[in-house]
């Protein structure tokens, strides 16, 4: 097992959507509120965005039930961008865990989801304040070349 990089995102990001939620039969509604969001913010761009949203969609599902799994609620689903960044940050109240990255797992054993993230992200941290354990992950608002 590793560890996750600590360390907060991007500081010039700004804040576009945050959704709570408290169990994971709304994981389904999320998937489809950041697809909507993500196409209200780059309207015809999103075709451009290539498979970006849909992977943020997976790597944001697959954090957002870690922490309904094993944090402690609610659980926040945040969407922030910069100027050529989107950032998808998950705040859970669990603050004495550590995020580790599990590789040595059966695949059908789970615990994957940071690992997911790490593959399908530009880069992927975490950080704690007083009462929040936050996991975030960029990816690019432009299809990479």
């Amino acid at each position: 097992m590793g560890q996750l990089q600590f360390s907060p995102p991007p500081p010039q990001a700004e804040l576009l959507h945050v959704w709570v939620l408290n169990s994971q039969e709304e994981l389904r509604g999320l998937r489809l509120a950041l697809q909507q969001a993500l196409s209200d913010y780059t309207s015809t761009a999103i075709e451009r965005l290539a498979d970006v949203p849909d992977r943020m969609v997976l790597v944001a599902t697959e954090l957002a039930t870690n922490a309904i799994k094993y944090g402690r609620p609610p659980t926040e689903v945040r969407l922030l961008h910069t100027d050529d960044q989107f950032v998808v940050e998950v705040v859970d109240g669990d603050v004495s865990t550590v995020p580790e990255l599990v590789d040595t797992r059966p695949v059908n054993a789970g615990g994957r989801g940071l690992l997911i993230a790490q593959s399908f992200s530009l880069n992927v941290g975490w950080y704690a304040t007083e009462t929040t354990k936050n996991v975030w992950a960029a990816f690019p608002m432009r299809p990479e070349p």
